[in-house]
């Protein structure tokens, strides 16, 4: 400690401490601490120690807080990193997305039109549309989509299939083939280039 002084006509800072490194310390009188130094960062501290704010000199701010959240502004990107104790990590950015990274991997993203993506550890994805469409995409790329109107439709390397709520069934492979089943029990399949090759009522 080189200068040591204490202020009795200021009435918020009580007492204050320069360091040798050019650090100084102000003691306030509701018992917070403030650090200052000499790059321009500043600590401080909340009087039961249970909360601790830097702010540092490029604008980005760090809060600890007494539950032990780790909330972190990036005052370039405009964005939020809040780190909870149980391991889950959020941002938020400022188009107002939000991502939740939970500690087993999984990834959750809220966008701004309110649609939602899911993505696993596992490798699975799910995408939720605000219009109620729902679209999953499997480990091995394999991907459904649930239609709000009930309709279901299926993409594999080998096909895409299109399920109607009537119960109708539409499979195009990937060599070009069609075939419908219809509720009826009718069947229709058409080659490669649309030609009629089965009808059976």
């Amino acid at each position: 400690m080189l200068h040591q002084e204490r202020r009795k006509h200021e009435e918020e800072v009580q007492e204050k401490i320069e360091y040798h490194d050019g650090k100084v310390e102000e003691v306030l009188s509701d018992g917070r601490r403030i650090l200052t130094f000499r790059n321009g960062t500043k600590k401080e501290i909340s009087a039961d120690k249970r909360m601790t704010t830097i702010s540092f000199s490029n604008g980005d701010v760090k809060k600890i807080m007494p539950d032990q959240r780790v909330i972190y502004y990036y005052a370039g990107a405009q964005t939020t990193h809040t780190a909870y104790p149980d391991g889950l990590e959020v941002l938020q950015f400022p188009n107002n997305q939000i991502e939740k990274h939970y500690p087993d991997g999984t990834q959750e993203i809220l966008f701004p039109d309110h649609t939602v993506k899911c993505l696993y550890s596992d490798g699975r994805k799910e995408t939720f549309f605000p219009d109620g469409t729902v679209v999953k995409v499997e480990k091995n790329g394999d991907k459904i989509v649930v239609f709000s109107d009930g309709q279901r439709e299926i993409h594999t390397a080998q096909f895409r299939r299109r399920e109607y709520p009537d119960g109708t069934v539409k499979t195009v492979f990937c060599n070009g083939r069609q075939e419908t089943k219809y509720s009826t029990g009718r069947v229709q399949i058409k080659d490669e280039e649309g030609n009629l090759i089965l009808d059976k009522k």
